[in-house]
């Protein structure tokens, strides 16, 4: 398929920029694969789309204040360094974007905060036109760090979200169940899960199974060529435990429960995890798996996920998994049906 083959209109949609107060208040529009059916009803509802026996799996990643304004030194020149990934904890270095790229150099310290919140930075190596490696020179212990970034900033909301963050949205961007440290965007389609919600589920019988997938700035990288074979994801850090990858396993060879998860990411995180024999192997490492149409899913039978945008990886998957023109009309459906859409907006089940 084309990249083209995943444009729509943007214009007079229906973009939230941050989420309902009663979250699982959000709208469910769920997809029957087999019959070709699509149902309107509320995300609340969704527990009676599953059986006992059924594993639910979730990404568990936190999303951290990954944005920090600050001065370089000498100048005082307003700079934003928004931290990417953690490189070496022990030594503090971190991979990171900064703006204005021109003017931050090898060598030059960078300051953010006041008096006794400061944390000052030096600049140890350029990655890309915009990309640095800092080192934060700091005396106290890697957790006092994350703390004293906790305190200084601000949540790394989606490109597309106008506003600027504010302090609630370390709680709003981000899922209840959120406790694994390390993602600069969001696994957005578990953010309709309220703790009511998830005692219905269990009480259903229905095992809630984490993984971690520390999603990175590159879910929002645009794709530039039309071809999609050639384009390239970028890698992101992943961890399926031996309890999840077992129970999942057992609910695959049963052929009678199905394995749903919630979110691409941890569509990426499973299908990554397969082996020679269709199950799922625990592990950590790296992914780059790109998902798209035509695409033969080996662990995944069940997903839940928002509508994304246009030629959007994210919106690849879904489509691979649905089908792509069943998606296609599910999502002229939600346009008609003034569906709230991306991060913050209503979700869909495609089973």
């Amino acid at each position: 398929m084309k990249l083209t083959d995943f444009r729509y209109e943007l214009e007079g949609l229906n973009v939230p920029d941050k989420p309902l107060e009663k979250r699982d208040d959000a709208r469910l529009m769920v997809l029957n694969r087999a019959e070709e059916t699509i149902e309107h009803r509320k995300f609340s509802d969704i527990h009676e789309y599953l059986n006992e026996g059924d594993v639910i799996v979730y990404n568990n990643t936190k999303v951290f204040p990954a944005r920090l304004n600050g001065k370089k030194e000498k100048t005082e020149a307003d700079i934003e360094v928004f931290l990417l990934r953690e490189l070496q904890p022990e030594n503090m270095l971190w991979d990171v974007l900064v703006e204005p790229a021109r003017k931050i150099r090898i060598g030059n310290k960078l300051y953010f905060g006041e008096e006794d919140q400061e944390l000052m930075a030096e600049v140890v190596d350029n990655t890309t036109s915009r990309g640095r490696t800092i080192r934060f020179l700091f005396e106290g212990t890697n957790d006092e760090l994350y703390e004293r970034l906790d305190a200084l900033g601000k949540m790394p909301l989606p490109p597309y979200i106008e506003r600027e963050p504010v302090d609630e949205d370390k709680e709003q961007y981000q899922t209840i169940y959120a406790t694994e440290r390390g993602a600069v965007a969001a696994p957005t389609a578990g953010m309709h899960f309220t703790e009511d919600l998830i005692k219905k589920i269990e009480a259903k019988g229905v095992e809630m199974l984490p993984i971690t997938l520390h999603i990175g700035w590159g879910t929002f990288r645009n794709v530039e060529v039309e071809d999609l074979t050639k384009h390239r994801m970028d890698s992101e850090n992943y961890f399926i435990s031996k309890d999840t990858s077992d129970k999942i396993n057992v609910a695959l060879k049963s052929k009678k429960k199905k394995v749903v998860a919630i979110g691409t990411s941890a569509v990426r995180a499973i299908e990554t995890s397969v082996m020679a024999s269709g199950l799922s192997k625990m592990g950590t490492g790296w992914t780059d798996k790109f998902i798209y149409p035509p695409y033969q899913f080996k662990i995944t039978e069940g997903l839940v996920t928002n509508f994304h945008r246009p030629e959007s990886t994210l919106l690849m998957l879904a489509a691979a998994f649905g089908g792509y023109d069943f998606m296609m009309k599910a999502y002229e459906e939600a346009k008609k049906e003034n569906y709230r859409l991306f991060s913050f907006g209503d979700a869909m089940l495609v089973i």
